[in-house]
């Protein structure tokens, strides 16, 4: 307000307010892949840094937030968990050093135990919150929001405070997916109806902006009018029916804004979703988000007028960034120091690229290391004498991780780096006991990632890429067929949708199955949980919980077992078709072809960058 003559002028403040986001960043501080040892371009939180600064540099009013899944992911967050590491966790440590403003929590916070995402959120300058994820006690893990006092400045000399609330979700079915981390000390409210309450609360305690920190990507058939169900990826209601003014998203790895023209339902130009202006920046810190809002303060009120939403790619990569070096970089070298370590030989090259459509050795051997955990674990108990089964999937094999998704060791020795490779999940062994019914209902879950086919029909992809790979959990010692002219008899969440199998003439070492017949059933904590809807996964169904860290579990049966591949292992095949279809890989797969001879593979053109397509008969 300036006075002039006894007349008074009201000065309207125009400005703009810039949102940086960075969301699953699961523990890349670097752009380093520990698993060859090696750089990485286009990933990594130091990356990103050199973005962060130019944007500052550009725009005065600047607020950096997190999306979620930040902890867990690599191998140096692994180190920070598992190696007796002290001091700030490397990630904090690194996002301490950009001057983050605030974050949510995202599924995979949970991943390496409450202590540790305690110790980190004690360790942050900076606020998290959420809003759907609540503490069982009546100590509170984290804020449901936080209000952020800031002053904007429109770059010529004035400037005016401004109340920014913050608030974020992650899927209510967090607490299922890291229940034996969570140990019950976190329940899990309706995502939708909790930001909503959570918006609300904010503009009535005096917020003029809110932003939702969604830990969330969307379905691909969504009902405009459900805010409280059970879907995992609700984009889609919250930009609808949650009344932030604008959204980050993440958890499914995937980038928006589209590129113009591919836009789908909702989606708007300048990165709208519904209205809302939101980005979903990629994943291992692939891009930056950016939500520009431009707003005016009218002498009383502020006021949001437009907004354009985008994202900036981490490439090409630049040199490092002192700040993130200094706060990190120490435990940095740790790791690659750690994954050293020596556990074991292997004498064939171990791969993953056709781990989703034929047996694979590297399958076989997280079997067999689950298998001999535990057969022993159960030694002298009730269940010694039922037949041993175990389930395993493969993990690091393409899909949204991209060409460099999979697993490539050469015959010769392995060390842990090579073990993270394999198995890069923080998860622990359990055992079920199981019946022939939940067999069979399992492999059926198991194989609804292929595509549905047709005798003589048109040439489809054999595999259902928004199927992720670790869903295709199949289980040693069963011989069965799959037969892809029949409907998938389960969705992606494990609930029945027809009277359809796919899986023929089940057997366990020559005798077919029955539905009465019991087994006991090794898998890991995230499937007893219930993550997939896998038949049989219930607590009363656990019949051993050791809390033995399966990483652990497979480098001890590496050094210890001469020959770590039984002669029995996964005997399946698919049923004869009539058809061709295809399957993409990494370039690398092509020198692998021979694995494969049965399927009669052709490789043809039509892949993304740094795939090769295969035609394949079945």
């Amino acid at each position: 307000m300036v006075r002039c003559v006894g007349i008074v002028v009201l000065v309207m403040l125009k400005a703009t307010l810039r949102l940086l986001a960075t969301t699953d960043l699961h523990a890349h501080a670097f752009g380093w892949d520990y698993h060859s040892d090696r750089p990485r371009d286009g990933v990594g939180l130091a990356g990103l840094a050199h973005l962060i600064e130019a944007a500052r540099r550009d725009c005065p009013n600047i607020l950096l937030l997190d999306n979620g899944d930040f902890l867990q992911g690599s191998a140096l967050g692994d180190w920070a968990a598992e190696a007796g590491a002290t001091g700030v966790h490397p990630m904090i440590a690194a996002m301490n050093a950009l001057g983050y403003d605030a974050a949510t929590l995202g599924n995979h916070e949970f991943s390496h135990g409450m202590p540790l995402l305690r110790q980190a959120i004690s360790d942050a300058s900076f606020p998290f919150v959420s809003a759907n994820l609540t503490s069982a006690s009546a100590t509170p893990l984290v804020a449901s929001s936080v209000m952020l006092e800031r002053v904007i400045s429109d770059g010529r000399g004035q400037s005016r405070p401004i109340a920014i609330g913050i608030t974020g979700i992650a899927p209510t079915q967090t607490t299922v997916w890291e229940a034996a981390q969570i140990d019950g000390q976190v329940t899990a409210l309706q995502a939708v109806p909790a930001a909503r309450e959570a918006v609300d609360a904010l503009r009535r305690a005096g917020a003029d902006l809110v932003i939702l920190l969604a830990h969330t990507g969307w379905e691909r058939r969504w009902d405009r009018e459900d805010i409280d169900g059970e879907m995992e990826n609700v984009a889609h209601p919250l930009a609808l029916h949650a009344g932030a003014d604008a959204m980050v998203l993440g958890h499914t790895h995937k980038t928006f804004p589209r590129p113009v023209g591919t836009e789908a339902e909702g989606e708007g130009p300048r990165g709208k979703l519904h209205g809302k202006p939101a980005v979903m920046p990629g994943f291992f810190g692939s891009h930056l988000g950016r939500i520009d809002l431009s707003l005016h303060h009218d002498g009383t009120d502020w006021h949001l007028s437009e907004t354009r939403a985008d994202l900036i790619s981490a490439l090409p990569a630049p040199a490092p960034h002192h700040s993130v070096e200094t706060a990190c970089g120490p435990a940095h070298e740790a790791t690659r120091q750690w994954l050293g370590a020596r556990v074991g030989m292997y004498q064939h090259p171990l791969h993953s690229y056709f781990s989703r459509i034929y047996p694979s050795n590297i399958i076989r051997l997280i079997s067999a290391a689950q298998t001999d955990h535990t057969h022993r674990a159960l030694r002298g108990t009730t269940w010694q004498h039922l037949p041993l089964l175990s389930a395993a999937a493969p993990f690091r094999a393409g899909g949204r991780g991209g060409a460099e998704n999979y697993t490539d060791i050469p015959a010769g020795k392995l060390n842990l780096r090579h073990v993270a490779d394999i198995y890069p999940f923080p998860n622990t062994v359990v055992a079920l006991l199981v019946t022939g019914a939940d067999l069979a209902d399992w492999l059926e879950r198991a194989v609804i990632q292929f595509s549905t086919l047709i005798p003589g029909g048109e040439e489809v992809a054999l595999v259902d890429e928004s199927c992720p790979s670790f869903d295709f959990d199949l289980i040693d010692d069963l011989s069965f067929r799959i037969d892809l002219t029949r409907q998938p008899r389960f969705d992606a969440w494990g609930k029945w949708l027809e009277d359809s199998r796919r899986i023929k003439g089940l057997t366990y070492r020559g005798r077919p199955v029955a539905a009465a017949d019991r087994f006991v059933l090794a898998t890991n904590s995230f499937r007893a949980a219930g993550g997939g809807g896998f038949a049989g996964c219930r607590p009363d169904r656990i019949v051993l919980d050791d809390r033995r860290p399966t990483r652990t579990v497979l480098a001890d049966y590496l050094s210890t077992c001469p020959d770590p591949l039984p002669p029995s292992g996964f005997n399946w095949s698919y049923e004869p078709v009539g058809t061709s279809v295809t399957f993409d890989s990494a370039k690398k797969s092509a020198q692998f072809m021979a694995d494969v001879a049965v399927l009669r593979p052709e490789a043809i053109a039509g892949a993304a960058p740094d795939f090769q397509r295969f035609r394949l008969w079945l």
